[in-house]
């Protein structure tokens, strides 16, 4: 892991893959969105409205997922002492935050048909909710940093402990009485009809593939500046 930690040489990689991760995940995503609102059928007791499922799961998956890999990386750079681990840290937060509130707001619209009402406070969204402003109160602590692209050890530990709602949020609905539904898909298998079923992976796909992209961007724009702070730096010192 560590062979990568020289910025020349995670560019050199990441600056090819931005776009191949970037231009298929678009083009999943269309093609995605497009298959599941004018080829799948009307759900039998939510007619079209569970479409939203369709953007709505990959933000919710990606929502968790980023949170996730923020307290990996955090974990490193505590650990490890790996120079990169603060840099994709703070690359991930800004879109992981994105895709928590798009999880929210299409939620509150999905339930709002379903439910009679756009928010209820049960687990699952009071979770998110929770989560969505860790991401903020982590953006937060990584900003105060004097240092640009990198995190102070406080933002690191937030980062390993905000990591403990993940499991509440995934949990949530088989712990407490809920008005969102239990989890669809498993470990072992899945209670969605196929033919929500391939739409759904591919619109996961093509969410999973941008969210790679913008974090790769992030990065690369981090390090640029890291690169012009220095310049300036010794120019100041000559």
């Amino acid at each position: 892991m560590h062979r990568f930690a020289n910025p020349a040489r995670f560019l050199g990689i990441a600056k090819p893959l931005t776009p191949l991760l970037l231009w298929p995940g678009i083009l999943l995503v269309l093609g995605a969105c497009w298959w599941g609102l004018t080829q799948v059928p009307a759900e039998r007791l939510q007619g079209h409205s569970v479409k939203i499922m369709f953007v709505h799961v990959p933000a919710a998956w990606l929502g968790m997922g980023g949170w996730t890999g923020l307290a990996i990386a955090s974990i490193v750079q505590l650990v490890w002492k790996h120079p990169l681990a603060g840099v994709s840290a703070r690359a991930i937060a800004v879109p992981g935050a994105l895709f928590a509130a798009l999880c929210l707001i299409t939620g509150s619209i999905w339930g709002r048909p379903t439910w009679g009402t756009w928010w209820v406070w049960d687990g699952r969204l009071t979770s998110m909710l929770i989560l969505f402003f860790l991401y903020l109160g982590y953006i937060a602590l990584a900003n105060a940093s004097s240092e640009k692209g990198s995190v102070s050890r406080t933002a690191a530990v937030f980062g390993i402990i905000g990591a403990v709602n993940i499991p509440i949020i995934n949990r949530s609905v088989v712990w407490w009485e809920s008005q969102h539904q239990k989890a669809s898909i498993t470990l072992g298998g899945s209670s969605i009809d196929s033919a929500y079923l391939w739409p759904l992976f591919a619109s996961a796909l093509g969410f999973t593939l941008i969210f790679g992209a913008v974090v790769l961007m992030r990065m690369r724009a981090q390090l640029a500046e890291i690169r012009i702070e220095a310049r300036m730096r010794r120019m100041a010192e000559d």
